[in-house]
């Protein structure tokens, strides 16, 4: 805010810095309608002189996304106008619960009859609110953050095929004028054919970009980030911060940065414009991502899952109901309960070390069922005389669906100091599974699954962690069922299903024994077989909340 200018202008004389700012404005529709504005260092307070028993409203700039000054093209008009832009959480209009809700406050100064005048002042109110709203960024005391450069140079990638074929649409209608409001500067490019992403990323002069922002489903963050690892320089790429945009089916990792901001849940438009929100606000914090080693020696990078089972038949299946959004995931788990598979595979673990709330972000006194604790689970134990040369058949479901393309074994990327070779046993200190069927395997790393599927309620961005379940065969459909059901609002690790085994762990490796299935990565099918995987904790930058 401007104290040190030598000589006040007209507009200062009327609008002095007391404790902040204060001014009187007219409505910028009506000029009869007079309000008095005030700005603090936390909040922008507005009360309608006419009306001097009507209650001040007040705007947290917390919520604020920007402000900007303009004149308009009126020459006769000698006022000018500043409009502040702010998404404050209110309740839903035809739902229960909050949800942030644009509200735009537009005033217009005309305090002399000089133009320059008045856009000078409307321009020094506006950057106030600016400035003042970017110290007020909402934070979270149990997190460390990071920001981004302002002003942020963003590219956005968007797959216009992703969803409902409805990406474009979601950015033009709400992303683009959040981030002209925000005087966010950006480059749009629309992804053209599979690893379109990946390959650009990988060839780019990233010194052009302070941010790379996805406006898809979770597929094309997962070749952002293996394109930035097969990159010369991925040490220094892999900092560069990333955004994400739900416009997919699942939005697994929007609904979990949306829910790490502790705000109440959202879903489609919603989330879209949450996450909007926190990419405006520019804060940034780690990601872990988990390399993945498969059977041909290839390893890949993952931000969000690994699965395989139940959850990934769905995940390929559900593809040919992709125009019904994120309800094809619920028609396919219907589809796949009336004709549930059991496959037989072994299963081992490096459990993670003890920890307390004290030295973790992620929370320790979730129920887990009965089957959960490291150190009771008497279907466990230490051997490692199983044998790990099975050979394996790959054919995989027959299905129609698009798959990863094949890529050269990538050497680049944090070393996997936790693995041994696929082809050897697993170190004498991680945990076996005896043989067994399952009916699913899920690493997750993140908290949602989809948008609607709370799957590791414990789980934070950058928790160091491997958040395994698995389902044992045995498990009634209508077990199942309700597993699925309470998992949507994260229950489903406290109903006590004896079938269900939950654990936190640094690395495991699956070998599947039965001849048919799918394995998915951040849910694209990779090839089937034995493969095994590792945490490497806040390598990766996160534009979040």
């Amino acid at each position: 805010m401007d104290n040190d200018i030598a000589e006040p202008d007209p507009s200062r004389q009327r609008n002095g810095v007391v404790e902040g700012l204060y001014g009187e404005f007219t409505d910028s529709l009506n000029a009869k309608v007079r309000y008095s504005v005030s700005l603090t260092e936390s909040a922008l307070t507005i009360q309608k002189i006419s009306s001097p028993g009507q209650d001040e409203v007040v705007f947290h700039l917390a919520d604020c996304l920007g402000c900007r000054a303009y004149k308009v093209e009126d020459e006769a008009d000698v006022g000018a106008f500043f409009t502040a832009y702010f998404y404050p959480f209110k309740r839903r209009w035809i739902s229960t619960g909050m949800a942030r809700q644009k509200v735009e406050q537009c005033f217009r100064v005309a305090l002399v009859q000089d133009p320059l005048t008045n856009l000078q002042e409307a321009e020094r109110w506006a950057r106030a609110i600016r400035e003042a709203s970017i110290r007020q960024i909402p934070r979270r005391h149990d997190v460390k953050y990071y920001e981004v450069r302002r002003p942020c140079r963003v590219m956005v990638l968007v797959n216009p095929q992703s969803g409902r074929g409805q990406a474009l649409q979601l950015f033009s209608g709400q992303i683009e004028p959040m981030l002209t409001e925000a005087s966010v500067p950006y480059t749009l490019v629309i992804t053209e054919h599979q690893n379109h992403a990946r390959d650009l990323v990988r060839e780019t002069d990233l010194s052009q970009w302070d941010a790379l922002v996805i406006l898809s489903g979770d597929g094309l963050l997962f070749e952002v980030l293996n394109g930035l690892l097969e990159r010369e320089d991925w040490e220094e790429a892999i900092q560069t911060p990333l955004g994400i945009l739900p416009g997919g089916s699942g939005n697994a990792l929007a609904a979990s940065v949306h829910h790490y901001t502790k705000s109440p849940p959202a879903w489609g438009k919603e989330l879209l414009l949450s996450c909007g929100f926190l990419l405006c606000k520019g804060l940034v914090t780690r990601l872990d991502l988990v390399s993945v080693h498969l059977a041909s020696s290839q390893r890949i990078f993952s931000f969000l899952s690994l699965a395989w089972g139940f959850v990934a038949d769905v995940d390929i299946e559900s593809e040919k109901y992709r125009l019904v959004g994120p309800m094809r995931f619920l028609v396919g788990t219907l589809m796949r309960l009336a004709s549930l598979k059991v496959y037989h595979g072994r299963l081992a673990y490096l459990p993670a070390p003890f920890f307390t709330p004290q030295n973790s972000s992620l929370c320790s006194s979730l129920p887990c069922g009965p089957n959960s604790s490291p150190n009771q689970n008497s279907r466990h134990n230490h051997s490692t005389n199983s044998n790990h040369n099975t050979a394996h058949n790959s054919s995989n479901i027959a299905i129609t669906t698009m798959r990863t393309e094949p890529q050269p074994v990538n050497q680049k990327g944090p070393p996997d100091s936790l693995l041994a070779d696929l082809e050897h046993p697993v170190p004498e200190h991680w945990t076996i599974v005896n043989e067994e069927d399952f009916v699913l395997v899920l690493a997750m790393f993140q908290s949602h699954l989809a948008e609607d599927m709370f799957a590791a309620p414990g789980a934070a961005a950058d928790d160091g962690f491997i958040h395994l379940l698995y389902v044992r065969a045995g498990i009634s459909r209508l077990a199942l069922l309700t597993l699925f059901m309470t998992m949507e609002k994260g229950g489903h690790l406290a109903i006590g299903c004896p079938h269900l085994v939950y654990e936190r762990v640094k690395a495991f490796r699956l070998e599947p024994l039965s001849p048919e299935g799918a394995i998915t990565v951040d849910g694209e099918m990779v090839e089937y077989g034995p493969v095994q995987a590792q945490v490497h904790e806040g390598i990766a930058r996160l534009i979040s909340g």
